[in-house]
Order: C-alpha cells, then sequence, then structure tokens
C-alpha cells in the first residue's frame, strides 16, 4: 500500500489535535471544578445533575418562603402578647371600676383610660410587617383591616382568608390569621349561653356568672327567669312554657335545662331576666361597651344593680377575649414548629443532594492532574516525533 506524504502529515496533525483537545477538556475541568462539562462528557449523569439542581433551587425557594413566613408569624406573635397585654390591663380597670366604693366621677377616670387603650388595641390590630402589608388582612394584605366611620362601630373590612407559603414538597404554612379570626370572632359569655336583664328592670338584682352543669341536658334554646314576686320565680322557654319555677335566695344559682347561673340582691317583682346561646362577639365592640359603661353615671340602686350586671358581661368577655388569644397564639406556636420542623428537613434534603450532586460533578483533582501530566507528556512527544517526521526526505538518502 502507498501512503502519501500528505496523509501521514494530515494523520499526525488528526492525532495531536486530538490530543490537544483531551489535554483542553481535562484542563478545564481542573479551573471549574466541574467533571461534566457538556452534557456528551456524561449522558446519564447529566441528566441526574439537572435533577438534583432543580431539586436545589426548589429547596431555596422553600427555604425563602419559610423565611418570610416565620418572619411574618414571629411579628404576629409579639402583636399578640401586646394585644393580651392590653386585655388584661383593660380587665384590671373595670374590676376597680365595677368596685361599689367607686363613684361616677372616679369612674369616668377609667373611662379616659379604657378609651386610650381601646385606640392603642386598634393600632395593634391594623400592623404591617417590614413590606407594608397588613398582618391580619387575609389576603387582602394591602387593605386597612379594621377602620371605624364617624360615630360609629369598629369595623372589619379585609377578607377571612389565611395566606398559604410553601416551605416544603406538598406542604404549606399560613403566615397569618385573618383580623376577623383573631379579633371580631370572639366566644361570647360563657361560650354556650349569654344572661342579661330585661331594660325595664326595678329591682337591684345583679347576674353573676353562668356556667353549663350538663350539656347533654342544654338544648340551646332562649328562656326567661320571671319574678313574680319578689321572693320567687318562674323560667318559661321560648313558647312561654312553663319550665321550672323556685323560691329566689340571694347568691343562689338558678338551675335549669343542664345551666346555672347566679343572681344576687333583691329583685322586684316583674323583674326578667333572660337566657340565650352564645355567639361570638368584635373585642372592639367588648371595648367599647366597657367605655359607654365606664363613661355613664348611675343615679340609683336600680341603675348600679344594672352597671354591675353589665360590667361581670364585660369581664367575663374581656376573659373570653383573653383566653381567645391565648388559643390563637396556641396556633402561632405549632406554625413555627412546623416551619422548623420542615427547615430541619430540608437542610438534611439539601445536604445529601449536594453530596450526591458532587459525587457526579465535582472533579478528582489528583486523578485530574495526573491525566493532564500524562496527556501533555504524550502531546510534547508527538510534536516531537511530528517535527523529526517532517524533516525526512527522499534527499536524505541520496
Amino acid at each position: 500500500m502507498r501512503v502519501s506524504t500528505f496523509t501521514m502529515h494530515q494523520s499526525a496533525l488528526d492525532a495531536m489535535l486530538a490530543q490537544q483537545a483531551s489535554l483542553s477538556r481535562t484542563q478545564n475541568q481542573i479551573s471549574t471544578g466541574r467533571r461534566i462539562q457538556t452534557a456528551a462528557d456524561d449522558p446519564a449523569a447529566a441528566v441526574h445533575v439537572l435533577e438534583l439542581q432543580r431539586a436545589l433551587a426548589a429547596a431555596e425557594q422553600h427555604k425563602s418562603n419559610a423565611i418570610n413566613a416565620k418572619n411574618r408569624i414571629n411579628l404576629e406573635e409579639t402583636t399578640l402578647a401586646d394585644a393580651t397585654n392590653v386585655l388584661q390591663r383593660v380587665r384590671e380597670l373595670a374590676l376597680r371600676a365595677n368596685s361599689g366604693i367607686v363613684d361616677n366621677a372616679t369612674r369616668s377616670l377609667f373611662a379616659a383610660e379604657i378609651r386610650s387603650r381601646l385606640n392603642e388595641f386598634m393600632s395593634m390590630a391594623n400592623r404591617q410587617d417590614v413590606n407594608g402589608d397588613y398582618l391580619f388582612s387575609g389576603y387582602a394584605s394591602g387593605t386597612q383591616p379594621f377602620a371605624r366611620p364617624a360615630n360609629g362601630a369598629v369595623q372589619y373590612q379585609a377578607d377571612s382568608g389565611e395566606r398559604q407559603q410553601v416551605i416544603a414538597p406538598g406542604q404549606k404554612v399560613a403566615d397569618g390569621h385573618s383580623g376577623d379570626k383573631v379579633f371580631v370572632k370572639v366566644p361570647e359569655g360563657n361560650g354556650a349561653f349569654v344572661a342579661n336583664y330585661a331594660a325595664t328592670n326595678t329591682g337591684t338584682g345583679v347576674l353573676g356568672v353562668g356556667s353549663v352543669v350538663d350539656r347533654s341536658q342544654w338544648d340551646r334554646g332562649t328562656y326567661s327567669v320571671n319574678f313574680t314576686a319578689p321572693g320567687s320565680y318562674e323560667v318559661r322557654d321560648s313558647g312561654n312554657t312553663l319550665v321550672t319555677s323556685g323560691a329566689y335566695q340571694s347568691g343562689a344559682a338558678i338551675a335549669f335545662r343542664g345551666i346555672s347561673f347566679s343572681l344576687t340582691g333583691a329583685p322586684a317583682a316583674g323583674d326578667r331576666f333572660t337566657v340565650r346561646p352564645a355567639a361570638s362577639e368584635s373585642i372592639f365592640t367588648t371595648l367599647d361597651r366597657l367605655v359607654s359603661l365606664t363613661s355613664t353615671p348611675t343615679a340609683n340602686v336600680a341603675d348600679q344593680a344594672k352597671l354591675n350586671s353589665d360590667m361581670t358581661a364585660v369581664l367575663q368577655q374581656l376573659s373570653q377575649g383573653i383566653d381567645h388569644m391565648g388559643s390563637v397564639r396556641a396556633e402561632v406556636g405549632s406554625r413555627l414548629s412546623a416551619i422548623d420542623v420542615a427547615d430541619e428537613a430540608r437542610d438534611a434534603f439539601g445536604a445529601e443532594n449536594q453530596r450526591l450532586l458532587s459525587e457526579l460533578q465535582d472533579v478528582d483533582y489528583a486523578e485530574a492532574v495526573t491525566r493532564m501530566n500524562r496527556q501533555l507528556l504524550s502531546l510534547q512527544a508527538a510534536q516531537s516525533s511530528y517535527s523529526r517526521l517532517a524533516q525526512l526526505s527522499l534527499f536524505n538518502y541520496l
């Protein structure tokens, strides 16, 4: 077979270029620290690398979501703690204002501080995060949740939703509560029923705190306790059917249909007290009611008895509000705990994925340097051989 000079030179050059390409690839691996420069280097590993990179990118997004959620939830917890302190202070003022030795003038002084605390409480309910979003506006985070129209009651003007943040694959956590749930839907009375007096009462009967003694008998009906005489009463349902009757004794419990409440003082004949199922009441309504009670003077013993009954009801409602805040704070704590658990799982998952990614794409420097030196020597030897071969000619043998 005849080999031309051109073929000989071309083959030598192709071999050197191939060696040069291999050396360049090895040098790139060493300089970048990556074994896989293109998908062609290792197609199967390249696909796996892309999957791991997507998983790590998603984990970073979940981490960012978790940080944002945690910041908002921590701010909410602080706000709820501040609001609880305000309610506890207001309850203390209400207890002092309900004392029999407090006169109208002194009670009005309590009203001034309670009104100030009400404004402070409303400011907390309208608190914003660092991004200017309202904490308690649900999905409508740009809408101020609470506002008071001129000469009106405080109204909730946002929605009842709860924003969700994805903190792990298939796991979401709400980054706050709606103001409707926190401040508006507070269980009324003792949570089961509410007792009240008739506005036409003329006696000195004062309602105490009621309770459910047998839930199986409580039918959530509406009842009236009518005093037929100063020392006797009868209980009738909403259809005016007699339920029970008895002799009245100040401080003794009046019980029927699984519920019980106390009554003190001296109700007059014709006085009436009502019982109805509990609903919910806004904390702002409770505070407004307390401001009104402490601002309104009493003129006689009957007025004082009504005031004491109303104050007892407000005190109970404030206690409900404080307990309700505690329940919401417990939910906040469980959400923070869920985020912490997700953080730990995500960190462990991320560390394992980083390890797998490193095994797939990171270069083994010892092996790569050895390979580079071997390729460099091979290339130098090929270049040296070619330089000698290129000088050969038939004239060398003539």
